[in-house]
């Protein structure tokens, strides 16, 4: 009898059971490479359910029982699926390995829309910069670096997108420079100093073209540039690189000056990055010796790089820390040439020997509440101090900067970011004066993508500006985009955005004389604005082994206000014209328009069937005047400017052995001040321009060659020779790059 009760309440309160039990499936989503966790990775069953990975990886999630196939997703990761049988009531786990993508529009990008997106996907033109170049290239410096891509130049540390600059004394800058997300532009004289960002700690290069203000703030009025530093990944990992090198003889016998010594360069780089329990650490050293070869131009510095991370095991989702790096620096820089036959030996009277030390310190606090909300607070304070010999013109600026932002993810495919901005600047100087600067501005941006095809972004920014207490600017700025994807692998986008810039401390205040060059202050110099828009088209490419993409822009750009420095005759009213009141002074010249095309292609695949890789793009501006008050030899073009550009790197690899080629062609310099080739001026400043011009100023080409032996599993030796074809070119007045070098490279990894 109590059998068969048993039975019947089995019978009747067995479904029950059944019900009161959960049917799930769980596990954790890792990198198959690396092994490191995936956040926020897309774990689906049907359209509508499904959940994402958390904080540290892991998923939950509750099914029906039978049959199902479960599908991860994330962005720059091949998708992954999985069949599953399942019983009523059971719980399964299911661990996941999802390997990186290895189509190149799912590369994962964070600077056009401040959050993770795919390449594909961005409303804006942007191109991406692997370590891989840097090391291939032995570049020794960030901007040799970012001159590998199509359409950006660098004139004298200053870069410029799509011709949106030109040469303005190092004063300034149409580009904003980020090292992880925060500014590295001095508060002075608003420049990059590009030997004292970290190249042996680099995770990638992002860089958007087209005014970014609305996003990024003053500076960004033609374009980003954001390095983007590594952190450790499952195995501690550790780099050693020595090298050394020579320049050649020039064409020219006449610019050969140091006889029969050589001319070296050399320098040592060490970097290492490891996981400590729940904290992530990298350090590196950097010491470098270049002797030049031009006179009086050398530069030694030491620089150090120091990020430590610490997750906190006890609230999941947190993590804080700092990065911080320190050059100590001894250089001395070429301005004016002698005479255009003694072009390597610089005038006396412009040489500056200095020393000084650059220090930033980057405190930091990121909460991960979810995968759907973030909180980041990133912070940075960065000295610059220069010490010049014998001129009365040290100087010394200070910056503070904070950025909180917080992120919502919702489940409709909409990111909606808000963020404020604080910026200080104090400046302590015998060439420019004493002033301090400060700077907030609120921001959001929304990005939405409609029916898995359509990605649309709109953003807004409020900046404010003000100098010494006296001069306040503040101003609204907007900009929008769209991308459609038209097909798998083919996207089309529109964009515009709007710029501005506020003049740097440098361009309104520096009063002084280089030789017979005199530099005027103008105190009361307006901001520049202006905006740019473009319509482009980005096709992969997937042909036999290749993958790539193709990238086609064309683009319009606009500059209201536009600063330039422009010479004259600036006496004051009391003061009669005289020799004694000519030089230069950075003035609102005006308006200007540029347009043009943009080609980039970018693929990796085989070439007789060996591995190989390339980078190669076309730029075409047409830089135009719109005011004709520029002071240049051919008023209606935009001084030191090119038409076209087309620029390349490829890399080919067999066994142990690996070789490359990258070459860069630049038309003919159209313009630049008249002064310089004409008058006075010319005859003081740069004696033989004209003639040196009339006879070289036809456009050039540069190649590089690199040959590489994979020596041993983690060592490589390395033959670079840069300018292979000894060509003698000119990127501005009196500044005639390096003849033939050639690098040997030997690099350890362990």
């Amino acid at each position: 009898m109590v059998f068969r009760i048993a039975i019947l309440n089995l019978v009747l309160f067995f479904p029950l059971f059944l019900f009161g039990q959960s049917t799930v499936i769980k596990g954790k989503v890792t990198d198959a490479s690396n092994h490191e966790t995936l956040i926020g990775v897309n774990v689906l069953i049907t359209s509508s359910n499904g959940t994402a990975t958390d904080v540290d990886g892991n998923y939950s999630l509750e099914v029906k029982e039978g049959k199902l196939t479960v599908t991860f997703s994330y962005i720059g990761y091949t998708a992954e699926s999985r069949l599953i049988s399942i019983k009523a009531g059971e719980t399964k786990r299911l661990d996941v390995d999802m390997h990186p993508s290895t189509v190149m529009l799912d590369a994962v990008v964070v600077s056009a829309g401040k959050f993770e997106q795919k390449l594909g996907d961005v409303t804006v033109s942007m191109d991406v910069i692997k370590p891989s170049m840097i090391e291939n290239n032995n570049a020794t410096n960030m901007s040799t670096v970012i001159e590998k891509v199509p359409g950006v130049t660098v004139t004298d540390g200053q870069a410029s997108i799509r011709g949106g600059s030109g040469y303005s004394y190092g004063a300034g800058s149409r580009v904003m420079v980020l090292v992880d997300d925060l500014p590295i532009l001095s508060s002075d004289v608003g420049d990059a100093k590009w030997d004292y960002i970290p190249l042996e700690n680099i995770e990638q290069v992002e860089i958007l073209k087209g005014a970014s203000s609305a996003l990024y703030g003053s500076s960004a009025l033609n374009g980003v540039i954001n390095i983007r530093t590594a952190f450790p990944r499952q195995e501690p990992h550790s780099t050693i690189e020595v090298f050394s090198g020579m320049y050649m003889d020039p064409k020219r016998e006449s610019l050969k000056w140091w006889g029969n010594t050589l001319r070296l360069f050399n320098g040592t780089t060490f970097s290492h990055s490891r996981k400590i329990g729940n904290f992530d650490l990298v350090t590196g050293i950097n010491i470098y010796d270049d002797e030049g070869y031009r006179t009086q131009n050398y530069e030694k510095h030491t620089r150090f790089d120091l990020a430590v991370r610490y997750r906190d095991p006890n609230i999941k989702g947190l993590y804080y820390g700092f990065g911080s790096n320190g050059m100590y620096i001894d250089k001395s820089d070429f301005f004016l040439w002698l005479s255009a036959d003694s072009a390597y030996k610089q005038n006396t009277s412009s040489v500056n020997p200095t020393t000084g030390y650059r220090f930033n310190i980057d405190p930091y606090v990121v909460y991960q509440q979810s995968d759907s909300i973030r909180h980041s607070l990133k912070t940075r304070f960065y000295r610059v101090t220069n010490n010049i010999a014998g001129a009365n013109k040290d100087n010394r600026s200070d910056s503070y900067f904070a950025d909180y932002q917080f992120q919502r993810k919702f489940r409709n495919d909409l990111v909606w970011i808000n963020g404020v901005t604080a910026d200080y600047g104090n400046v302590v100087a015998e060439l420019y004066g004493n002033h301090k600067s400060s700077g907030e501005a609120v921001f959001s941006q929304v990005d939405k993508k409609f029916l898995g095809q359509i990605s649309f972004s709109l953003g807004l920014r409020w900046e404010f500006y003000r100098l010494d207490h006296e001069t306040k600017d503040s101003r609204p700025l907007f900009r929008t985009g769209v991308n459609y994807q038209l097909a798998d692998n083919t996207y089309l986008r529109a964009s515009y955005g709007q710029g501005y810039r506020f003049p740097t401390i440098a361009e309104k205040y520096t009063e002084t004389t280089v030789s017979s060059l005199r530099i005027f202050p103008n105190p009361d110099l307006k901001p520049e604005t202006g905006w740019s828009s473009e319509i482009g088209i980005k096709q992969g490419v997937k042909i036999s082994n290749w993958n790539g993409y193709l990238d086609v822009a064309a683009f319009w750009t606009e500059y209201h206000d536009m600063m330039e420095f422009t010479f004259g005759v600036y006496n004051p009213d009391s003061i009669p014209p005289s020799i004694d009141w000519m030089g230069f002074k950075s003035v609102n010249v005006g308006n200007a328009r540029i347009t043009g095309i943009d080609v980039t292609f970018t693929g990796q695949g085989s070439v007789w069937g060996l591995p190989a890789t390339i980078l190669a793009g076309y730029t075409y501006t047409d830089p135009i005047n719109l005011n004709d008050t520029l002071h240049t030899s051919t008023s209606k073009v935009l001084k030191y400017r090119f038409y076209h550009s087309f620029k390349a790197d490829a890399e080919i690899d067999r066994k142990i052995l690996s070789a490359g080629i990258s070459m860069e062609y630049n038309s003919n310099m159209v313009n630049i001040d008249r002064e310089f080739e004409d008058g006075i001026a010319g005859i003081q400043i740069f004696p033989g321009l004209k003639e040196y011009r009339q006879t070289h100023n036809k456009g050039y080409t540069v190649f590089d060659f690199r040959f590489g032996v994979q020596a041993t599993t983690n060592s490589k030796l390395s033959l670079i020779i840069k300018n292979l074809f000894n060509n003698e070119y000119m990127v501005r007045p009196g500044d005639i790059r390096p003849p033939r070098n050639i690098t040997f490279q030997y690099q350890l990894k362990l």
